[in-house]
């Protein structure tokens, strides 16, 4: 059995829009100026309090990045009746689930910088309920790339780490699947450079979905 894991924000669904409105919102209620989108797009994959600090650089001061915390979930939940318009799912990303989800010999996860809740919305908006067997996110673990997400997915499962993989858009995905010493592949779509993946140590760096389960079977020698 192998273990494919995805991370979600700018690898299955474009959520960019939807999470820069949500900071934007967020830093306006509690009276801070709002964040430029380019430095919203560098830290999307890390939990919301590790985003939050780097974005109000205010790190010591938990207090305001606590405020900030708060205010973007409310102003998430009112952006979530929107999520067909923010959070759609990249070419080719159903396609490929799927047919992951069909092989016997494949089990699927995630592990995402976003809540449970929000990986919910994202599951029943786009009818993923019951294909991803582990589900690990920013709830209960430490901020990408920490490795934790994924030691966890993999004891879960029972899947060791020579039949993992790991496959995310940002240097965070890349690193913590390196940490846990398992196979990391960079999808080219998302929220930083090729550069950037490739200085973190992707493997392989794919330009569409086209592309993933042939990359998926060569780093793991299917």
């Amino acid at each position: 059995m192998y273990l494919v894991l995805f991370d979600v924000d700018g690898t299955l669904v474009d959520s960019q829009n939807i999470i820069f409105e949500g900071f934007r919102r967020a830093f306006a209620s509690i009276g801070r100026p709002a964040p430029e989108r380019r430095a919203v797009l560098s830290i999307i994959g890390r939990s919301l309090p590790e985003a939050a600090a780097t974005l109000l650089d205010t790190r010591p001061d938990a207090q305001i990045v606590s405020e900030a915390v708060a205010a973007y979930k409310l102003a998430f939940q009112d952006l979530r009746q929107m999520a067909e318009a923010y959070e759609a799912l990249y070419d080719g990303a159903r396609d490929t689930v799927m047919a992951l989800a069909a092989r016997d010999d494949v089990t699927l996860g995630i592990a995402t910088g976003k809540s449970r809740r929000g990986v919910a919305g994202v599951i029943a908006t786009h009818g993923f309920e019951g294909v991803f067997a582990t589900i690990q996110t920013a709830d209960t673990h430490p901020s990408k790339p920490d490795p934790s997400m994924i030691f966890t997915a993999m004891a879960e499962t029972g899947i060791p780490p020579e039949r993992t993989i790991m496959i995310g858009d940002s240097s965070y995905d890349i690193l913590m699947g390196r940490s846990a010493h398992v196979s990391v592949l960079g999808v080219s779509w998302g929220y930083q450079s090729v550069a950037e993946l490739r200085h973190a140590g992707a493997e392989r760096i794919v330009d569409s979905y086209l592309e993933v389960v042939p990359a998926i079977a060569t780093l793991l020698n299917w």
